[in-house]
């Protein structure tokens, strides 16, 4: 497992959000993101939890809308890594697979571009 401060961690978690261009990061609605250990899933790097954008109809949000949740699984990212560039490099791989659930994009489209 590489060592990685919590800290530094979320740092990393920031700069890949921040690195959204302008025009999605502005379209992102009602979403949280959040840093956990792990998940009960082994493996796991991290969840999209919620509705994505393009399943969102004129019903969602009346009354109370939970925000969507993207979270980012810390120990299992730093088990995968060898060095502070891997974890950088699957932090960002693993925040923008994650982000893309929340506007409709599955796992068979995220691998045909590259990012699984």
């Amino acid at each position: 497992m590489h060592a990685m401060s919590p800290e530094r961690f979320e740092e990393l978690v920031t700069e890949a959000l921040d690195a959204i261009p302008d025009a999605l990061a502005r379209r992102m609605d009602n979403v949280v993101v959040v840093i956990d250990d792990r998940s009960r899933q082994r493996g796991l790097l991290g969840r999209y939890e919620g509705v994505p954008l393009t399943e969102r109809d004129g019903g969602y949000g009346v009354g109370v809308a939970v925000p969507d949740r993207i979270t980012i699984f810390r120990d299992a990212i730093l088990e995968k890594c060898g060095s502070d560039v891997d974890v950088v490099h699957e932090v960002t791989v693993t925040v923008v697979h994650e982000v893309a659930h929340h506007f409709g994009i599955d796992d068979v489209r995220l691998t045909a571009l590259g990012w699984d």
